[in-house]
């Protein structure tokens, strides 16, 4: 999400103000927002007094209101949740083609690549929670870049947010090659087959992908690689015409024939993922983004395509209300927040207030604001700091910083709690150094013998560094901006070389009893943990389905100057569906409020097992995500 259409850019705005997200909605859309937002937020369906057996989408007898924009898919033998139906729709095409889900979370993603490129990059990073049903275990994947070996950390810090010196190393295809090294089945060339085809021969642009170029026009013209492809002729492509990437499709066809002519050579199935791994790391395609990096000045070189290896680890987790919740690890901070923020709630009955109430809404931003000030405190790449995880994610930790909650008025954004160890040793309470948003997409996958994936990636601001990397069509993550690194010298997570900066991401899955329950994930930066956070309330204290889940109404809160800031101002941002007095109610707790657009905190695409075991799923309407089952 780029420009101010970004659910974690925009800056809270009237109902009325149409954006990217309203675009998305289409009729149904229109509807919901001819109602108040009262009506709006308490909208079910509700079926007309009508004459005889009339269908009930019938004039007489159809519902007044509607409470979803998605239908819940089942997904008897497996399916895909995605920011995307074509990029869904190619994972199901390898999990109908005898894959498995790591098969269809590779394929999906080189989908996204093509359909939500200022969102997703193979040269982008990002996190996996794999469920492996043979052996019952859940692991996480970090494919996540570090900073060049070169970086000059006393640059001006504008310099990280975009162009040549704001890349990190890239990390999501050699994500790609170990899911499918790991879990999967299929060649690499059927799982990049329908991005190379959509990419060479084109798909009809999304009309909101088009309004993200145009707002970022002028930034993407300054680099002519950028703009051959998305500015061509030097204008944004039109609504729904027929957009190609030619550089992307020759590279992903290049890694294809690599694979291709090692198998034809003889090697097995873990050799011929290599020589496309390799290719990628070690040939041509870092050799042409270290040239191209070189010769603008920027710091990307061999040494660190060389020295990047994606990360098997052990999820972060913790046990809510009687269910085990699994997230990603460092260099995620999603991990942490998840954990901390749902440690805190179980110490307060959430289900027994209505999920609109100001009383609901205090106290889980008052959870969030309390975790968001330890984990900002602390949380950095764990290969040069000690980070205190453990003592983070603890029960016992919990109870002693729940003490800082008043169930009765909004505190003060905290400053992290004393621990032994690393953390910020000068607390700077007034350093003006404004995070910088960030931009991803997210993806849920269930094959037929249970084996279940989340991924979350991105390409850190929208567009990442604005600039494709010469001939590759490929574009980098500017995760080295303020936001994913401090803005403070002496903290851990301070941009430095070799050092993988933190990401929001933190694709979640859940188990009940051993068994699976939950698949999702969101975009949407600082807002990632809180929307993911509200959907697992949702689903665990409120028994909601998974689409009334992702579709109900959210909050975010927001920091200024941002979260690594001891007192820094804090503003609620309600979504505009949110009743009247939900507003005033919070106002009167002491929350500085503020309405933003109806449908525009995250993006959660999720699966939820029921209650006799069918994995049903939902897609979020406040972008373009859609599941598909089979």
């Amino acid at each position: 999400m780029c420009g101010t259409m970004r659910e974690n850019r925009e800056k809270p705005t009237h109902a009325s103000s149409i954006g990217r997200r309203q675009l998305l909605l289409g009729a149904a859309g229109g509807a919901a927002l001819a109602l108040s937002p009262a009506k709006a937020a308490l909208a079910r369906p509700i079926m007309q007094t009508g004459v005889g057996r009339q269908a009930p989408d019938a004039p007489t007898s159809g519902a007044a209101t509607i409470s979803s924009h998605r239908v819940e898919v089942p997904m008897p033998n497996g399916g895909v949740a995605s920011g995307h139906p074509l990029a869904s729709m190619a994972g199901v095409r390898m999990l109908m083609q005898g894959g498995t889900a790591a098969d269809a979370a590779v394929a999906a993603m080189a989908v996204l690549n093509v359909v939500e490129p200022w969102a997703s990059s193979a040269a982008g990073n990002g996190f996996a929670t794999c469920l492996d049903k043979k052996t019952g275990e859940v692991v996480s994947l970090a494919f996540t870049g570090a900073a060049p070996g070169l970086l000059d950390n006393q640059v001006d810090p504008a310099e990280l947010v975009a162009g040549h010196k704001a890349a990190v190393t890239p990390g999501a295809f050699g994500g790609w090659i170990e899911l499918a090294r790991r879990f999967g089945r299929l060649p690499l060339s059927t799982l990049l087959e329908p991005a190379i085809d959509y990419a060479r021969d084109g798909h009809p642009i999304d009309a909101s992908i088009v309004d993200t170029i145009r707002r970022q026009q002028l930034a993407l013209a300054r680099y002519p690689t950028t703009a051959a492809i998305y500015l061509p002729g030097g204008q944004p492509p039109a609504p729904r015409s027929l957009f190609k990437n030619l550089p992307l499709a020759r590279t992903f066809q290049a890694l294809a024939d690599a694979e291709t002519t090692a198998m034809n050579a003889g090697a097995d199935r873990n050799a011929a993922l290599q020589a496309a791994y390799d290719h990628f790391y070690l040939g041509p395609v870092a050799q042409e983004m270290a040239r191209f990096s070189e010769a603008g000045g920027g710091w990307l070189r061999m040494k660190d395509f060389k020295d990047y290896r994606p990360q098997w680890a052990a999820p972060v987790n913790t046990r809510y209300r009687g269910v085990d919740v699994y997230c990603s690890p460092l260099t995620s901070r999603t991990g942490l927040e998840m954990c901390e923020q749902l440690n805190l709630l179980e110490g307060f009955d959430i289900g027994r207030l209505p999920a609109d109430s100001p009383q609901a809404i205090h106290l889980l931003a008052e959870t969030i604001k309390v975790a968001k000030s330890d984990v900002y405190r602390y949380a950095a790449d764990p290969t040069s700091a000690s980070v205190p995880v453990g003592v983070l994610t603890s029960k016992a930790f919990a109870d002693q910083r729940r003490r800082l909650i008043n169930p009765d008025a909004a505190i003060a954004y905290p400053t992290g709690a004393d621990l032994p160890g690393g953390g910020r040793t000068g607390l700077r309470r007034h350093l003006r150094a404004p995070s910088v948003p960030g931009d991803t997409t997210s993806l849920s996958v269930i094959d037929s013998e249970g084996n279940a994936i989340a991924c979350t990636t991105t390409l850190g601001g929208g567009f990442g560094t604005l600039l494709v990397m010469g001939d590759t069509g490929l574009i980098c993550n500017n995760g080295l901006r303020t936001g994913s690194t401090a803005p403070y010298r002496d903290h851990p997570n301070f941009v430095a070389p070799g050092r993988i900066p933190l990401l929001g991401n933190g694709p979640v899955i859940v188990r009940d009893n051993g068994k699976l329950r939950m698949i999702f994930g969101s975009p949407g930066g600082e807002t990632i943990g809180q929307t993911q956070f509200q959907t697992l309330v949702n689903v665990i204290d409120r028994g909601m389905s998974i689409q009334d889940a992702i579709e109900a109404p959210r909050f975010a809160i927001d920091a200024e100057p941002g979260f690594y800031t001891p007192g820094a101002a804090i503003k609620l941002q309600l979504e505009s569906r949110f009743p009247t007095q939900t507003f005033t109610g919070l106002a009167a707790l002491g929350h500085s409020v503020g309405p933003v657009g109806p449908y525009s905190i995250g993006s959660i695409q999720g699966i939820l097992i029921s209650a006799d075991g069918q994995p049903m799923a939902g897609g979020d309407p406040r972008r373009m995500g859609y599941a598909v089952g089979y």
